[in-house]
Formats: structure tokens, C-alpha cells, sequence
């Protein structure tokens, strides 16, 4: 078997460079530079303005940012400080050291940093303007709203983020005004956006409002209830708000009670069943003047076959509906959709992709640190966002990574992939600070979103399903069956089910097919 952790080399055994050939490029982030007639001296590029000189030369506008956004122990006097010049070697270097005159230094909290606004830094100016904004009083909250927004990595930011005119500006200004207080019930009453539920977010996390359990709990509720209200008064509304109930409600409400349980794919397809559930009942009094006391087979046949695809979402409503006991329909049927294929990768593919994630140091840290998972542990996206920094541990023998009950030891060429994003998370420059997630979010408190790491890997060529069925398959045929299921967390079943496709014999295999719920 090909190596995976060695180098890729070409024919005559030279060390091939990494390259993402075929793979979309990461898009850059910030406004484009604009060129023009001058070059500047540390980037090299030609820039429409040149904002200073100093003794290494010319200085761009991007790269006076960088520099004054650098600091470290200067190799030279060995201080700790801001170090915006760069020595004949172009290491950076502090001021007194480069020769540099130019005033950094803020003249509010004399600390090294680029002047912002009228010889304020970026902290101290938009300390300022939220004040002015807030009107913090006495409310010790608003307070420590405006030091949480001001202590972030990138202030920045923030400054932006709270411009005139952004919907995050109204919304404080509202909080200024003392007219949006700060409440779960005065948030449910604004119209639903991001900047809203960003704004709760960071409340809630930075302990300004309360918690009230799980968030995504909390929002399905209040999906429901305003569901419900939109519905037809017919008889529709009632029997939806029981189905919802009985059927979806009280076995989410059970899932938020576990442990690191992520309810966004159990309520999204709730969601979907539900509201395809009413248009199913909308769809029956107004083609066949009929209710659901009276659904027939005929009626689902015809409503399969004569629209989108979505609408063989109502097959959980059907077979609730069939087993209520005050409106038994009799034996109705909804075809199940299943695969007909599995698709994967092959297991070159697989160790072609593994060395993307260890190479390709221009994609973030984080999204190779997931794609290793995926493709060594065949860990699912939606729970690799759910693990913390507690479950990587250290050890005299190496790093281990606990996915089920047994921990994994991690191989020794990953440990400083692994190594380094446990010191320095990614995604808590701003507001998401002190979270315990091994992939923070942008909202504060929560975790990355698994379509927001699905979208992530593709950069590096992964598509989640095919690898980690690919990494199933192989895993089956090299480990038996129950070290996988004490190490991965998956239950009999599934390893069984990919056993089975993989024609992998497995004395345990029978007892695994037994456990299966039938």
C-alpha cells in the first residue's frame, strides 16, 4: 500500500510540490488592491498611493496595515512590542530598532498601535463611538457589551460590523434607546436575521442574557408556532400541530437533552416534513374537497405524480396518520426512497486528499485539520463540528482523539496539525472567545455549521459523502468490526451495512447483522 505520510514524488523519485490542480482557489479575503503608477518596497506591487516612507522604503497602504499589526519579541533588543519595521534580513523588527519616527503610540492608552482617529487607536475610538451609541449609565450589561466588542483580536471588525446603516447599527441603536431590551422575548419579536441572532448570540454567551437551553431547540419552536398560525383554521392546523408535536417536537425536545447533540439536521427535516404535511392537506381539500378522515390511496398516488419531488417528504405524516388512533386511515403507502448506488472514492483518491490536508497550508488550518478526520476516522460532518477541545488529550505516548468510547491514537506526522490548532483555534478574532468547541463558529458560543465545513472542504477536493464512505469501506476491511465501533462511534448496523458492501469476512459479521433494528 502507498504510504500516505510520504512525501508524493515524480518518476525519478524527486519530491513532488504540493499543488492544487483542479481544486478552486481560496478566494482572498478584503477588498481588491488597486494598482497604479508606484512600487512599493515590501510587497513589490505597483499601488495607486504610496502612504509613507521609511527606512526600508516606500510603504504601501496594505502594508503599513500588516506591519502595524505585528507584534512579537524584537530578535534585535528582545522587547515585547509592536514590530512594523524589517531588519536587512526583512525578520520585523520594532521601531527604535528600524529607525522608524513615525508616531504609533495611542494617545488615550499609550499603547503601540496605528493611530485610528485623531490620535486614538481602533480601540479607543470605537470604544467612543459605542459609548456615544449604548449610552451604557449604570447598566453594568451595556458595559461590559462595549468591553467585549472593544477586547476583540480584531476591532476592526467590529467597527464595521457596527457602521450606519448595517442592520447590527440599528440594532444597538435600539439597544441605546431602550427600546429593544435585552430579553429571549424582545429578540422572538424582531423580524428573523442574522444580525439579530448574532447579536443574541454574543449576549447569551458573554452571560448579558440568559440561557434557555438549546438555541436551535428554542428557534424550532417558534418556527412551529408562527407554522401553525399560517395554516388554514379547516381542521388543517390542529391535525398539523399534533403530528409536529407528537411525532417531531417530543423527539427533538429528547434530543436536546443529550450531550453534544446538534439539532440542526433534526430540525431542518422536521421542518421539511411538516410543512410538507400541510401542503398535502391544503392540496386535498382544494383538488378533492377532502379530509384527511377521507384520504385515500388514490389521493397520495395522484399527489405524488403530479409535482416537485419534495413532496415524498410526506411519507412520516402518512404513516403517523395511519397508526393515530382517533383517524385511522387504514393501510396507506408511500413509496421509500432508497439509494440505488453508494458513492465513494477510490483509496488512491483518499491518500491523494490526505496529503491536500497536510500540504496545502494556504487553506485554513481547521477546514485540513476536519478533512483529516473525515478521511482517517470517517467521523460524519455533523458530528465533527460537535467535538471539543477536550476530546484531544495529550499523553507521554502521543496524541489521542476520542471519537466513540475508545480513544484513537492520532498518527505521529498529524500530531502538529492537531498540536497547533489545540493552542490556537481558529474563528475567535472577534466575539467567539473562550469557547470550548475544537471548530468555532462565527456566532458566538456555537459551533462551525456542517454546511459551512462541507462548503470548506470542497477546496480541498472533498466531497464528504464519497470520502467517507470510501474511508468506511477501507476501515471495515483492515479493522474488526467491534474495535471500529468502540473507536468510531457508530452503531452495529452501520458498520455492518458497510462491511457487508465492502464483502469484508468478519467472524462478528452475523452477531452485527442481528443487532441491526429490523
Amino acid at each position: 500500500m502507498t504510504d500516505p505520510w510520504r512525501p508524493a514524488t515524480d518518476g525519478n523519485g524527486s519530491a513532488r510540490p504540493p499543488t492544487l490542480t483542479g481544486l478552486p482557489t481560496p478566494n482572498k479575503r478584503g477588498r481588491p488592491r488597486s494598482t497604479g503608477p508606484h512600487a512599493c518596497d515590501r510587497c513589490h506591487q505597483q499601488v495607486a498611493k504610496i502612504r509613507l516612507h521609511w527606512p526600508d522604503g516606500a510603504i504601501c497602504g496594505a502594508c503599513f496595515t500588516d506591519a502595524t499589526h505585528t507584534y512579537g519579541t524584537c530578535p534585535h533588543c528582545r522587547e515585547h512590542r509592536m514590530l512594523p519595521g524589517r531588519s536587512p534580513g526583512r525578520e520585523p523588527i520594532c521601531r527604535d530598532c528600524a529607525g522608524i519616527t513615525t508616531a504609533l503610540t495611542c494617545t488615550r492608552c499609550h499603547r503601540e498601535a496605528e493611530r485610528f482617529r485623531t490620535g486614538l487607536c481602533i480601540r479607543c475610538a470605537l470604544t467612543d463611538d459605542l459609548t456615544t451609541v449604548l449610552a451604557p449609565g449604570d447598566d453594568l450589561r451595556l458595559h461590559r457589551l462595549i468591553k467585549v466588542l472593544t477586547g476583540t483580536q480584531r476591532p476592526e471588525s467590529v467597527y464595521t460590523y457596527m457602521r450606519p446603516g448595517t442592520p447590527a447599527r440599528t440594532l444597538l441603536d435600539a439597544i441605546g434607546a431602550r427600546e429593544l431590551a435585552l430579553t429571549h422575548e424582545a429578540f422572538d419579536r424582531l423580524p428573523r436575521s442574522n444580525a439579530a441572532e448574532h447579536l443574541r448570540a454574543l449576549l447569551v454567551h458573554h452571560h448579558m442574557m440568559p440561557t434557555r437551553g438549546d438555541e436551535t431547540l428554542a428557534r424550532f419552536e417558534h418556527w412551529l408556532a408562527a407554522r401553525i398560525a399560517a395554516l388554514p383554521e379547516d381542521g388543517t392546523a390542529h391535525l398539523i400541530e399534533r403530528f409536529a408535536t407528537w411525532h417531531h417536537l417530543q423527539r427533538i425536545r429528547a434530543k436536546a437533552a443529550e450531550p453534544d447533540t446538534d439539532l440542526e439536521a433534526a430540525t431542518g427535516a422536521a421542518k421539511q416534513e411538516i410543512t410538507e404535511a400541510g401542503k398535502l392537506l391544503i392540496w386535498l381539500r382544494a383538488h378533492h374537497h377532502a379530509t384527511a378522515q377521507e384520504l385515500r390511496q388514490l389521493h397520495i398516488d395522484d399527489y405524488l405524480s403530479d409535482g416537485p419531488s419534495t413532496r415524498k417528504h410526506i411519507r412520516a405524516f402518512i404513516r403517523w396518520l395511519d397508526h393515530d388512533q382517533d383517524r385511522r386511515t387504514g393501510a396507506l403507502q408511500v413509496p421509500f426512497r432508497n439509494a440505488h448506488s453508494t458513492p465513494m472514492i477510490t483509496q488512491s483518491q483518499r491518500l491523494e486528499l490526505l496529503r491536500n490536508c497536510l500540504e496545502h497550508r494556504q487553506v485554513t488550518r481547521s477546514t485540513r485539520l476536519a478533512g483529516l478526520i473525515l478521511l482517517l476516522w470517517a467521523h460524519p460532518l455533523n458530528k465533527i463540528v460537535l467535538l471539543r477541545r477536550e476530546h484531544l488529550t495529550v499523553t507521554p505516548h502521543g496524541m489521542l482523539l476520542t471519537l466513540g468510547t475508545t480513544p484513537a491514537a492520532i498518527p505521529e506526522a498529524l500530531t502538529e496539525v492537531f498540536w497547533q490548532h489545540l493552542h490556537n483555534p481558529e474563528n475567535q478574532n472577534t466575539v467567539n472567545t473562550g469557547t470550548q468547541w475544537l471548530f468555532p463558529g462565527i456566532r458566538a458560543g456555537r459551533h462551525l455549521h456542517p454546511n459551512t465545513l462541507s462548503g470548506r472542504l470542497k477546496v480541498l477536493g472533498i466531497d464528504a459523502q464519497r470520502a467517507r464512505n470510501a474511508t468506511l469501506r477501507d476501515l471495515t476491511q483492515e479493522v474488526d468490526a467491534r474495535t471500529l465501533i468502540d473507536l468510531l462511534g457508530y452503531g452495529p448496523g452501520v458498520i455492518a451495512q458497510h462491511a457487508a458492501r465492502a464483502a469484508t469476512p468478519m467472524s462478528d459479521y452475523i452477531d452485527l447483522k442481528r443487532q441491526q433494528p429490523q
